[in-house]
């Protein structure tokens, strides 16, 4: 029976198959030599390649969990994105009333007050998007085969189509040339909601108290904001980093030249047993190429748990493993409008997954 596990399984398996060619050329290589051509002198002790293993183990979990830090971290900004976004939609629904304001509001022209503010936030998270998977010098998917090439056939709109593409019809004309002549281009959303805020509380659509309460919301974004910005600007050390693939590789190196002399001599004490001599003189002869599949599992585990701990540590590049912040972005931007009662045929449809990701 198919299953999401076995899926996962080939995924992985499929993912990482180019380093697994390399790991079977690293063991094959010097078993061969060893073997074949008889170069026994090429052998290294397997207690210190045992000892590097053990203080590699403690590295890549130290990474992996750093790594997963910055990846859980930015997944509870991103939910405190979708509950302050309702809340403040549930505060544009009932703050915002003629019960405060000199001159009566039809309830169109209410619901467009409320509708602008909703589409000025969604800009806000549009633009934040954006900012969050622009390129960084020390990401490295757009640069590692593997990840190039399990993602060519999926569409990121954040880079199909530029930010001026993705905040029409969310802003009017004026405040999107506002907006793109920003450095940063979220925050003078936000500054937008926060004038248009101030606005309806001076013409008495918001009561003062009503108002604060608002306010009190938009600065929640910013500090949101701000952490996710965070996130994105500050990479996990790099001199980190960079030894863990070092140690790794060295390790990896060094495996296979350890193995053949222990499954060497584990073949000669095979072939000491006299019970059935012919039998066990074949295995314990062919016992030392069982270096090979066991050096390439081996090597394939530490490098893949240090290929998760690099792909985690980035959580907004686009990959398969980063938080979808497209969709849960698109995800708001339906809950804010069915909550206003916008027509449901305005509304856009969910973003479908691709390959088994939410984007």
């Amino acid at each position: 029976m198919y299953t999401k596990r076995n899926y996962s399984v080939r995924l992985m398996v499929y993912w990482t198959r180019r380093s697994i060619y390399k790991f079977i050329a690293i063991a094959a290589i010097p078993t061969i030599l060893y073997v074949v051509f008889d170069w026994k002198f090429i052998h290294l002790p397997w207690l210190p390649i045992a000892l590097v293993g053990s203080a590699l183990a403690f590295i890549i979990s130290f990474k992996n969990n750093a790594s997963y830090g910055r990846l859980w971290e930015a997944r509870q900004v991103w939910g405190g994105i979708v509950n302050t976004s309702r809340s403040l939609t549930l505060m544009f629904n009932d703050f915002i009333t003629n019960e405060h304001s000199p001159k009566q509001h039809s309830e169109k022209a209410l619901f467009d007050i409320r509708k602008e503010l909703v589409l000025r936030h969604v800009a806000w998270m549009t633009a934040l998007r954006h900012a969050l998977r622009a390129p960084k010098p020390w990401e490295m998917s757009h640069v590692t085969s593997s990840d190039i090439e399990y993602m060519s056939d999926v569409e990121i709109k954040e880079r199909k189509y530029t930010l001026s593409e993705e905040l029409d019809g969310y802003l009017s004309e004026e405040e999107k040339h506002y907006v793109l002549s920003k450095t940063n281009k979220q925050a003078a959303c936000l500054k937008l909601q926060s004038n248009h805020i101030k606005r309806l509380k001076e013409e008495g659509l918001i009561w003062e108290f009503s108002f604060l309460e608002i306010e009190n919301q938009i600065v929640e974004l910013f500090t949101l904001q701000g952490k996710l910005e965070r996130i994105k600007n500050f990479p996990y050390p790099r001199q980190f980093a960079t030894l863990n693939l070092f140690f790794v590789w060295i390790f990896i190196l060094c495996l296979p030249l350890g193995l053949i002399n222990v499954f060497d001599e584990i073949g000669l004490e095979i072939m000491k047993d006299t019970t059935n001599g012919s039998l066990m003189n074949m295995v314990g002869k062919a016992f030392v190429w069982l270096a090979i599949p066991f050096s390439v599992i081996v090597s394939w585990i530490f490098h893949t748990m240090e290929r998760i701990g690099e792909v985690s540590e980035n959580p907004f590049e686009g990959i398969a493993n980063d938080v979808p912040i497209t969709t849960m972005a698109r995800g708001i931007e339906i809950d804010m409008r069915q909550m206003i009662n916008d027509d449901p045929t305005l509304i856009p449809e969910p973003i479908p997954e691709q390959k088994h990701i939410q984007m």
